[in-house]
């Protein structure tokens, strides 16, 4: 689905990421983790066309991310708060994002009906600017939009972060059936060790721009993760 070959990016004369060669099938729960400054936002940006490979390619379904627009149709993210539209309200922005992704005001209202859980009363008919709503409820917002219109890839950037505990768990499970019953391939980076063992099946781990573990997640993966990070910080 997504490949990634001899793939760089260098600023000012030091790279920030260097993968030979990564594949990530279709239907994957793909997890990215590292410390800052590892090269997991750099290596998002470069998926989607935010900024230019020094090197290499990456391919979105063969289709050469730089060199074409033909992804976007079924590749989805949401990164930070940039991807919002501050001035419009959560059902405004839903509709925008809905008419992009060829889906009128009944197919959102319908396709927003399965959220009420994960909305908690706090996001529709509140009369509020995405601007005004709390750092949580933004990330909830820019999530669910990212999901309309069943794109075949979803990128999230620490979709955790901001979360409370019931949110964070409910995400999970949502993030888990994408893959098992659509078949959608989600990309996920996170610094929470926990949350991304649990909701994927393969982690990469970053350093420095490279790939130093790929793991096939198991009852183990959680220990051989703070096991690298732990010798990261008694090396250090």
């Amino acid at each position: 689905m997504i490949t990634a070959t001899n793939l760089s990016k260098v600023y000012n004369g030091t790279t920030v990421l260097n993968i030979e060669h990564l594949d990530i099938p279709k239907g994957q729960n793909f997890g990215l983790v590292g410390n800052n400054g590892a090269g997991k936002t750099t290596f998002f940006s470069l998926l989607l066309d935010l900024i230019q490979p020094t090197t290499g390619n990456i391919f979105n379904k063969e289709i050469t991310v730089s060199q074409s627009e033909d992804w976007k149709p079924f590749t989805s993210a949401f990164i930070d708060e940039s991807f919002l539209i501050g001035y419009l309200t959560p059902e405004e922005y839903f509709y925008f994002v809905g008419e992009l992704r060829n889906r009128n005001k009944a197919d959102i209202d319908s396709f927003l009906e399965q959220f009420t859980d994960l909305f908690n009363g706090e996001i529709l008919g509140r009369n509020k600017y995405l601007r005004d709503l709390s750092k949580g409820n933004q990330k909830k917002v820019g999530i669910v939009a990212a999901l309309i219109g069943e794109p075949e890839v979803v990128i999230l950037d620490e979709p955790f972060a901001n979360l409370d505990p019931t949110t964070q768990i409910r995400l999970k499970k949502l993030l888990k059936e994408l893959s098992k019953t659509v078949g959608t391939t989600v990309l996920i980076s996170s610094h929470d060790l926990i949350h991304v063992t649990e909701v994927c099946e393969r982690i990469v781990v970053l350093d420095k721009g490279l790939i130093v573990r790929d793991i096939e997640t198991s009852e183990a993966t959680l220990k051989e993760l703070e096991d690298y990070f732990s010798r990261e910080i008694a090396e250090a």
